[in-house]
């Protein structure tokens, strides 16, 4: 259960969960490439990917800091062959980076629709295909993917479609790709938080302070990330995730260390329904 010495390459790792998740392998002694384009500071979102490789490196992890736009697919097949030069392989593809804008149909602008199905379905598909060559080579391969489980009920489409779309068609990208890299040996896996999780950009795209005093912190989605990467990979593929799912299967049993505000109502995630049982203790408010 250790991804000592694993190489993973994480998109949008400069901050939020995708940081959270390489400082979870870091402290097993991975090495990380940090592929995002954050190579200046944001004027409203912490973190670079320089000031990431930095706390990889504190927490006993190596770290590349790569500036990736995952919307270039040459700029991201570079970083990937630049990543397995660096650390001899990759053994896992993290797809993290993720644009998030809620707009309805007749609101949002097509610039932005563009961008969030470039950035989110596209990039996804970019950039698992760029690791690919290096995943077939890898003694324990695995993709894995923040994106929501299948479920094409109208409640999670009316109301915004766009981003909508874009989500379902990252994990789109793990149900095919799960079956078509199934006899290569690559596990390819989504991941989804039952809850908002307390990161800067859902704050600054979605809610202030009170929504994240209901969430969780990144560590519970790092934790699980790090609970399915460690899976043989031909035991595990083509799922769906919901992080505290993993965790309990795993043997956790205490979540509270988890919450932003012990005790505080949790709100779940867009995507999640009353029918993804939560685990025992574990008190919802659901979006819809």
């Amino acid at each position: 259960m250790t991804l000592a010495g694993k190489t993973l390459f994480i998109t949008g790792a400069s901050r939020g969960i995708g940081l959270a998740i390489a400082l979870r392998a870091a402290r097993d002694g991975a090495n990380i490439a940090i592929a995002a384009k954050t190579a200046e500071p944001h004027p409203k979102l912490a973190g670079t990917i320089y000031t990431a490789a930095a706390e990889i490196e504190r927490a006993g992890g190596k770290a590349l800091p790569l500036v990736v736009d995952v919307r270039d697919e040459a700029s991201v097949t570079a970083a990937a062959r630049q990543c397995a030069a660096a650390f001899g392989g990759i053994d896992v593809c993290v797809n993290n980076a993720s644009a998030i804008n809620l707009a309805s149909t007749e609101q949002i602008d097509m610039r932005r629709y563009d961008l969030i199905q470039q950035i989110n379905t596209r990039g996804t598909f970019v950039t698992t295909r760029a690791c690919l060559p290096f995943l077939k080579r890898a003694a324990n391969p695995h993709v894995l993917t923040l994106s929501p489980p299948l479920d094409f009920r109208p409640q999670w489409f009316a109301g915004h479609l766009a981003y909508s779309l874009s989500k379902y068609g990252m994990s789109l990208c793990m149900l095919g790709m799960a079956a078509e890299y199934r006899d290569a040996g690559i596990a390819c896996n989504a991941l989804w938080p039952r809850t908002t999780i307390a990161t800067a950009a859902v704050e600054f795209a979605l809610g202030g302070p009170a929504m994240m005093r209901r969430s969780r912190k990144p560590a519970i989605v790092a934790d699980a990330a790090h609970a399915i990467l460690t899976r043989p990979a031909r035991e595990c593929s083509g799922r769906f995730f919901i992080d505290d799912s993993v965790l309990y299967e795993a043997g956790v049993r205490d979540f509270a260390p988890y919450s932003v505000e012990p005790g505080a109502t949790l709100l779940a995630d867009l995507f999640v329904g009353r029918d993804l049982p939560a685990p025992p203790g574990v008190v919802l408010e659901f979006m819809q």
